[in-house]
């Protein structure tokens, strides 16, 4: 299938290309930009006046719920949501039933992933053998399986011998370790951040330091092992103050936020908004804040979804007992680009937090328009304006704090290895 994608902005974050020029894609890469080759004939043209043309969006963590909760959503089901987001690669963490700390397993889930000629799946691997935190796995068969890092998930892992073993191991061959900082007893039975609001409402809290705590001893243990560490969903001021000290120190960290916490924050609870029970739980307005400065200074590497879809029955229960989590592939580009508004930044460096910067930290040659690449395209008008309605989104999930919210930026067109997986 040769494909023209003729008249659009195309924005290639990773070189700053921002211009309007046609696109041409052949064999599932980009054959041209600008002119076309010589010997080129179109089956389809695709006419994207007026509209963006970015890399496919590249997700840090993604939840698609199989094995073990199908119940909660369906490979199928998150697939067609990735694609309709403009995700054409995405992570998935490795907190499945069970968790993905068998070789087979992952091969299972790479094998069904690619059935359905849509998003590319990158799984994590468990970092320690049923998620336990007591014996490492086997990551060298892990990787040969697929997997691209090593992750406890939001699984506690409160025994840093063990960890630092783990880094060690890691560290000695060049596996990335993914690190969600909680410290799991300062953080137990607590539902929501230790503000005016959870006093307010009598709910459970978790301290800041949860995190502070438990991300001071993983920078310590990444600078005695050199192990390479992605933090993964940071949600205060004082974590990005730490990242931010650390990486002028040289240390080897990257880190990410979810749009959530971008946009979210305490306030938004309201009254028992079980759609805002999530994890990390939404923080202050003063840690928000901090945030959208740590994206926006390169602190923060890459906003991602933690797309984490619930099935209704757990959400409608009252707010300390309902099941955390929000879906968001959808609602990532649409996000990314309010935040980029309102920061009063350009397109192109916006884009860059979840196009090539995600990318990179994943190592894999995704996030980047240029001739001989993977075409896999995100085609978006950024002028269409449209309101979340749960109901509408094509996860299972349909548990978002953002129903209701009116967005700008639609995706019209996402192309997969040159094919169009999407069209809305």
């Amino acid at each position: 299938m040769k494909i023209q994608i003729k008249g659009g902005r195309v924005i290639d974050p990773g070189s700053a290309s921002d211009k309007v020029q046609d696109v041409f894609i052949a064999a599932g890469k980009v054959v041209a930009l600008g002119n076309a080759p010589g010997d080129f004939h179109a089956n389809r043209v695709i006419d994207a006046t007026g509209m963006v043309v970015c890399p496919g969006l590249v997700d840090l963590s993604a939840r698609l719920r199989e094995p073990g909760y199908e119940y909660k959503a369906t490979l199928e089901s998150e697939m067609a949501a990735a694609v309709a987001g403009g995700v054409t690669s995405l992570v998935c963490p490795p907190d499945t039933d069970p968790p993905l700390d068998e070789p087979g397993l992952v091969e299972m889930l790479k094998h069904r992933a690619r059935s359905l000629n849509q998003a590319h799946v990158y799984p994590i691997g468990a970092l320690t053998q049923g998620l336990k935190g007591e014996r490492i796995t086997e990551m060298a068969e892990l990787l040969d399986a697929g997997c691209v890092a090593f992750s406890q998930a939001d699984m506690p892992l409160n025994d840093n011998q063990v960890l630092l073993r783990a880094m060690q191991y890691a560290s000695t061959f060049g596996y990335p370790v993914w690190l969600r900082p909680r410290d799991a007893a300062l953080a137990r039975d607590g539902v929501a951040h230790d503000g005016q609001v959870a006093t307010r409402l009598g709910l459970a809290p978790i301290p800041a330091i949860a995190e502070t705590i438990a991300l001071s001893t993983i920078l310590l243990l990444v600078r005695e092992t050199g192990a390479k560490v992605h933090l993964c969903r940071l949600s205060t001021a004082d974590g990005v103050d730490m990242v931010r000290q650390a990486k002028s120190l040289g240390i080897n960290v990257t880190c990410d936020v979810s749009a959530n916490h971008v946009h979210l924050s305490e306030m938004d609870i309201g009254y028992f908004d079980s759609n805002c029970h999530l994890v990390p739980p939404l923080r202050s307005i003063r840690d928000r804040e901090a945030l959208r400065r740590g994206v926006q200074d390169g602190t923060v590497d890459a906003i991602c979804s933690d797309h984490t879809p619930v099935d209704e029955d757990a959400k409608q229960l009252p707010f300390g007992e309902s099941e955390p989590g929000a879906t968001g592939l959808e609602l990532l580009l649409a996000l990314t680009l309010k935040w980029g508004g309102e920061a009063k930044i350009p397109l192109a460096t916006a884009l860059a937090k979840v196009t090539n910067e995600p990318a990179r930290i994943l190592g894999i040659h995704a996030g980047a328009i240029a001739a001989g690449a993977s075409a896999d395209l995100c085609v978006f008008d950024p002028h269409a304006r449209w309101s979340v309605e749960p109901a509408k989104l094509k996860s299972q999930g349909k548990n978002t704090p953002f129903a209701g919210y009116e967005m700008n930026a639609k995706v019209r067109f996402t192309l997969v290895e040159g094919h169009v997986v999407y069209e809305g």
